[in-house]
């Protein structure tokens, strides 16, 4: 990996990273599937997509705090629409538009005392990678399991081009698709 650029090395050891959580998901599904009534669980808090919904934008708002892969699991049987493509597209699109309100809300706030600490504890970390890399962070984070909100918001802090902003960030859908496509040939 030497010969590698450091930008490259910084995409394959996050990219590894996401596939490495991914497959814990994947593993402590198949074990709870075999092992427990985890089927009946899913089933139960389907009873309540727009709740699972709600929760899941508030998550993805706040830095993805529950991982997407988690509610493509709950969505294959139990989501909102009757395909589960379709049920991912739409977890996609929220995912997406977190990001774009991350952006504008780091636009609209930036200066503000109460933003500027909570940016200092949560989002500061990544104003570095963002310097080193521009726009190439947005990829990154749209794919991997960097905080896309975070990663958003600070874009939106520099006043980094919106239209350009807009269509790097869908790569998210990219990274929805594969991790899906991943999760749903893994179901027993």
């Amino acid at each position: 990996m030497g010969k590698l650029s450091y930008k490259t090395r910084f995409l394959i050891k996050n990219l590894v990273r996401g596939l490495f959580v991914l497959s814990l998901i994947i593993v402590a599904y198949i074990v709870l599937q075999k092992h427990t009534n985890f089927e009946e669980f899913l089933d139960y808090i389907g009873q309540w997509p727009f709740m699972v919904y709600t929760v899941y934008t508030i998550s993805e708002v706040v830095f993805g705090i529950i991982p997407p892969e988690l509610f493509m699991i709950w969505s294959i049987n139990s989501g909102l629409f009757d395909s589960y493509v379709l049920d991912v597209a739409f977890l996609a699109a929220i995912s997406y538009g977190a990001g774009v309100l991350g952006y504008f809300v780091g636009r609209r706030f930036k200066g503000t005392e109460l933003f500027d600490r909570f940016l200092a504890k949560y989002v500061n970390q990544y104003h570095n990678l963002f310097r080193r890399f521009g726009g190439f962070l947005i990829f990154v984070g749209a794919i991997t399991p960097i905080p896309f909100s975070a990663v958003c918001m600070l874009v939106g802090m520099t006043r980094f081009k919106f239209g350009r902003f807009l269509l790097i960030a869908t790569t998210r859908f990219l990274r929805f698709a594969v991790y899906s496509y991943i999760i749903y040939q893994a179901q027993i």
